[in-house]
């Protein structure tokens, strides 16, 4: 039942735009690994895109009510799209020629950060909003996010970094810091809110007196 519920049409273009990016790294010729490393970037992007709009459910407000908590609900879906996510990545780094293809620990530890960001995005803005399709917000703003951390992150704390520069190593030490503060926001995310005690309590046989 869950599965027939997940956006598998936006997450197969998002996938198929991002393999299509990963694609492009066999003509690229004389430029070298470098700009393969940007592809393969936009395809985690592209990708990423997809997966906010995972937990969009127009019957959000309908299934609230059901005996299921909202963490199972929402590790049920995760769980039916990480075979499909596994089986995209694998597809994605295959597409890159051997001899330009980046560390793959590495790239991949990129790519899970990218990938919880935006599951995380999504079940913030769940649990924030009432809105049933968060989605497209969540990845207006996944998408602004990603450009303003390329163009002003501070070069000591760099995350987007070539291959041969120095700082790869250290890049990917904070790459997975972003990792577990996904998780760990994700995780967070997904608690059911607590419900507001009506105040004063009501005490069942007791009239309250009209102060006016």
């Amino acid at each position: 039942m869950a599965g027939r519920t997940l956006p598998w049409g936006v997450v197969g273009t998002a996938g198929g735009a991002g393999l299509l990016l990963a694609g492009l790294t066999r003509i690229t010729g004389e430029t070298g690994e470098r700009l393969s490393l940007h592809l393969l970037r936009a395809a985690v992007l592209a990708f990423a895109m997809g997966l906010v709009f995972l937990l969009d459910d127009p019957a959000r407000h309908t299934t609230a009510t059901v005996p299921t908590p909202r963490p199972v609900r929402v590790a049920l879906r995760v769980a039916l799209v990480v075979p499909a996510t596994a089986a995209w990545w694998t597809a994605a780094l295959l597409l890159v020629p051997p001899e330009l293809r980046p560390p793959v620990a590495d790239i991949t530890l990129e790519a899970g950060a990218a990938f919880a960001l935006a599951v995380a995005g999504a079940a913030v803005a769940v649990r924030c909003t009432e809105a049933t399709r968060p989605g497209p917000r969540v990845a207006a703003g996944l998408l602004t996010s990603a450009v303003l951390a390329m163009v002003f992150w501070p070069g000591r704390w760099a995350l987007f970094v070539p291959v041969e520069d120095e700082r790869w190593a250290a890049a990917h030490d904070r790459w997975g810091v972003v990792l577990a503060g996904a998780v760990l926001v994700g995780a967070l995310g997904v608690v059911e809110p607590l419900r507001r005690r009506a105040w004063p309590p009501v005490v069942p046989g007791r009239r309250i007196r009209n102060l006016g």
